[in-house]
């Protein structure tokens, strides 16, 4: 049975996260159909308003709360992993995750009710974010204590810095053109 539950919560979390990556997206997309003149800005805000809100409740939402639920199983089933450093470590970005997740709802709230509280160019930089906790995640899960935290602090640093990099060169690009 925990096989089971296991490969369920691998699923639920790869549908998690791709809500998660798409409707910071969709963000972006809205964000910037706000800014544009009528009648585009409603034909715009009306559609992605309705591909947010059936990502967020359909999707996301739903594949968050069964991967805690499955989540929690698997510790029930096997409570020694919590015995495991590189679990707490694990389970703080997880929370963190979840964080991210909640502030993603207040971002998706506040575009539905066609408020802008961020530039696309900074959501696109909080779209990054969740790339990180996954690159965190995975890695911690399959290295478990092989991981040496130093490299591995140094690493996700370094990760971070390379995806700002890289989304600061896609402005300039996209502003040439």
């Amino acid at each position: 049975m925990y096989l089971y539950i296991k490969s369920l919560h691998i699923i639920f979390v790869v549908t998690w996260f791709a809500g998660l990556f798409y409707i910071v997206r969709l963000f972006i997309y809205q964000t910037e159909a706000l800014q544009k003149a009528e009648p585009e800005k409603s034909i715009l805000h009306n559609q992605l308003s309705k591909m947010s809100r059936l990502l967020w409740n359909v999707i996301t939402w739903p594949s968050a709360i069964i991967t805690l639920i499955l989540a929690t199983t698997l510790l029930v089933l096997q409570p020694f992993w919590l015995q495991q450093p590189f679990m707490h470590i694990k389970l703080t970005f997880v929370f963190l995750l979840y964080l991210y997740h909640f502030s993603c709802h207040y971002i998706y709230k506040k575009l539905q009710k066609g408020e802008i509280k961020y530039s696309s160019t900074q959501l696109r930089i909080w779209n990054e974010v969740a790339t990180l906790f996954l690159v965190a995640v995975v890695f911690l899960i399959v290295l478990k204590n092989e991981l040496n935290w130093i490299w591995g602090t140094i690493g996700f640093i370094g990760f971070g810095a390379l995806l700002m990099i890289a989304i600061k060169i896609y402005k300039a690009l996209r502003e040439k053109s």
